[in-house]
């Protein structure tokens, strides 16, 4: 069988700015989440059997006590922050499991759901379904990959290191190199795409990064000085790599058969005519 894992709060941003608006006859936002909806039951139309949707219940996680500048939900549009309890009720609703994170993020329980799945000989493929660069590091041969829905776009372990030029382990090194404007991080000052994959592809991990650049021996721009710049940083580098660094040790499942779809719960369309019913 295969699992599919969703990133629902991607889904829930990508339909808010891609489809129209609409309000149910209460006035609320509601086309975001009628897209995801439509979306996840047209995989399991298609064939997809067992599948969970992870979502962020608040958008803070134990990372921004890590890190002060860490994204937050500041600037995001009320009409779409309010769609997600609404989402999660749906997809319920529709028999979709579905994990609402809150201590965490729905990137952890992508990964730590990918873990557990991928445990279980029953299991020929983990397919990731988002295109967020972080899940990149939970990728495993053929048998854990990411889908870019949107693109239709699969990576294997082979498409990640063609991608980033670094291979699934070293992801959480990469971004804590580079940084990830969208999570709030930026980074060591110097430390762009091509040099941080030249210098990791060699090394693989922050703590085997010779001090002297002398003795990396690869084509990485300026070399003195980003080996100054993560010997001086080195600290705050751990400290993004922590926060790039995805949790795969939360309980989510004991079965991989609680995943399956088994049709929608009692209720369900009474709810999709409350949707439907847009003015």
């Amino acid at each position: 069988m295969d699992v599919y894992l969703v990133d629902g709060t991607y889904e829930l941003f990508r339909h808010y700015y891609a489809i129209p608006s609409a309000r149910d006859r209460d006035g609320r936002e509601v086309a975001a989440v009628r897209g995801v909806l439509a979306s996840v039951l047209g995989m399991i139309r298609n064939g997809a059997s067992h599948i969970a949707v992870a979502t962020d219940h608040v958008i803070e996680s134990f990372r921004n006590d890590l890190w002060p500048g860490y994204k937050t939900g500041e600037g995001i549009d009320p009409d779409l922050w309010a769609q997600f309890p609404l989402l999660e009720e749906t997809l319920a609703a529709a028999g979709v499991v579905v994990w609402p994170m809150v201590e965490f993020e729905a990137d952890d329980a992508l990964a730590a759901g990918a873990a557990a799945a991928s445990g279980d000989p029953r299991v020929d493929r983990v397919i990731i379904c988002t295109p967020d660069k972080d899940l990149a590091q939970c990728v495993r041969g053929t048998r854990i990959v990411q889908l870019n829905r949107r693109t239709g776009l699969t990576r294997d372990e082979a498409g990640v290191i063609q991608k980033f030029g670094v291979p699934p382990a070293s992801i959480p090194d990469y971004l804590a190199l580079v940084g990830d404007a969208a999570d709030g991080y930026p980074g060591l000052r110097g430390w762009g795409a091509k040099s941080t994959a030249a210098v990791l592809a060699k090394f693989g991990h922050l703590e085997s990064i010779p001090a002297d650049s002398r003795e990396w021996h690869v084509d990485a721009s300026n070399a003195a000085s980003l080996a100054a710049t993560l010997s001086r940083e080195r600290e705050q580098a751990l400290l993004f790599r922590t926060l790039a660094t995805l949790r795969t040790d939360i309980k989510l499942f004991n079965d991989v058969e609680e995943l399956r779809w088994n049709g929608p719960k009692p209720g369900f369309d009474q709810l999709g005519s409350r949707l439907d019913a847009i003015v």
